[in-house]
């Protein structure tokens, strides 16, 4: 992939929802519900209209049934207007970030001059799907036009067809090694032998670090909403003050149930959530006079074995950084999504082993060590949550706010894709 080149792609503004725990679908807000909530404070305070933007771009996994192409359901329902393009991304858990990226690249080609980009997922609205027998014979039944088709019918009904298939679980298992993400992050802790204590340790320290990060008013990204019952939203419900080492050594193994390591406790939460980000050229900046929180700099997408899903930030954020001649080392602040405490910590080894790095990233030896204290500083998916569509988005948003925030200039945000990928986004503020 090549580098991107062009204009500058600035980013001016952003918001996010807080993430909320998975509920009942009678209780939980609908995707395009928090797209709409989350974006609504952030265009009432731009100095331009909804109208003036050149696209919406969203990215989201599982959008429900009245929600196709939830991109431009989003934008109409956010006063975008009929002639705002609008449309929607698709790459599991790096559609947020893929949104970002496509925006980007039009805005750098000087096809646009100002995208709202972002990612949304209700995982409380992931779809239950009839198996393949009982759609059949549903389908039979609406054809048969006479009562003695309709019984004979009725009578080769079997109960058993009445078994949903879970979307949620399709959706986390990749079908072309059969394997649950969990099961990917069990491998990656044998191949990098690492133990069931620094899985724990790891998730203790996120929630710790999304607490502080609370408790010091640092999440000045997120907004306040409210669902059509009235209830107030206004932060991320994962933070879970008493967790332990002690506490999460009492889970058992959610994947390997003999063998494994990887728990509830050390994984990604199951989240709803959305955010956004408005990105200008300098040319709008100029317009509407827009302050500028940083600016997108590259991004890159890569493959990598899929039964190693969670390395894939490895294999992306190594060519990205590389020919912007950089190393880990020149990185102020590190975002890398938590889908699991094992993948985190396998791909900051993977970084620092030379092995791993001659033979899968062609490197001559190890391409670096990732400091821990520029890692996820306010925690990540273990505490925070994952809305799968989402994630990707709210890296790049809080890593701005957090470049900011610590006076720091230049930031990587980087995640794992199911099937096998990563994508990677370097940005820099100042």
């Amino acid at each position: 992939m090549k580098k991107m080149s062009g204009e500058a792609v600035y980013v001016v503004d952003g918001s996010r929802s807080p993430y909320l725990k998975s509920t009942s679908p009678t209780k939980a807000m609908i995707a395009s519900d928090l797209a709409i909530k989350s974006a609504y404070p952030l265009l009432a305070r731009q100095p331009f209209s909804p109208e003036e933007l050149d696209e919406v771009i969203l990215g989201c996994m599982m959008s429900g049934p009245d929600e196709a192409n939830i991109g431009r359901v989003v934008s109409l329902r956010l006063g975008c207007g009929k002639r705002v393009p609008a449309w929607t991304v698709q790459s599991n858990c790096g559609s947020g970030m893929q949104a970002l990226d496509c925006a980007a690249r039009n805005i750098a080609s000087g096809r646009a001059d100002l995208i709202m980009a972002g990612g949304v997922e209700s995982m409380s609205h992931a779809p239950l799907l009839f198996p393949p027998e009982m759609t059949s014979w549903l389908g039979n039944l609406t054809k048969a036009k006479t009562f003695q088709a309709k019984a004979k019918l009725m009578a080769k009904f079997k109960p058993a067809n009445l078994k949903p298939i879970i979307g949620l679980l399709r959706g986390l298992t990749d079908p072309t090694v059969g394997l649950n993400m969990g099961h990917t992050a069990e491998i990656l802790a044998d191949k990098f032998n690492i133990s069931r204590l620094e899985m724990d340790e790891y998730a203790v320290l996120s929630h710790q670090r999304l607490l502080a990060a609370n408790e010091e008013g640092r999440l000045v990204e997120i907004e306040t909403i409210y669902d059509w019952n009235g209830n107030i939203y206004d932060h991320d419900e994962g933070a879970r003050p008493d967790s332990s080492v002690e506490n999460l050594a009492r889970l058992k193994p959610a994947f390997d149930k003999k063998f494994g390591k990887v728990t509830p406790g050390n994984s990604s939460q199951i989240t709803d959530g959305a955010a956004w980000l408005i990105l200008a050229s300098e040319e709008a900046v100029k317009k509407h006079q827009l302050p500028i929180m940083g600016r997108i700099v590259d991004a890159t997408w890569a493959g990598n074995e899929p039964r190693e899903m969670g390395l894939g930030p490895v294999h992306a954020s190594t060519p990205l950084l590389k020919r912007n001649r950089l190393n880990l080392d020149k990185i102020d602040y590190l975002e890398l999504n938590e889908a699991f405490a094992a993948q985190v910590i396998g791909c900051c080894r993977a970084w620092a082993d030379d092995d791993y790095c001659k033979k899968e990233l062609g490197l001559k030896s190890a391409f670096g060590q990732v400091d821990p204290d520029k890692l996820n500083v306010d925690g990540g998916a273990i505490s925070v949550g994952h809305p799968v569509g989402s994630s990707g988005a709210r890296i790049v948003l809080h890593l701005l706010h957090t470049l900011e925030q610590r006076k720091a200039t230049r930031g990587l945000a980087t995640l794992c894709i199911g099937g096998g990928q990563g994508g990677a986004m370097l940005v820099e503020r100042g």
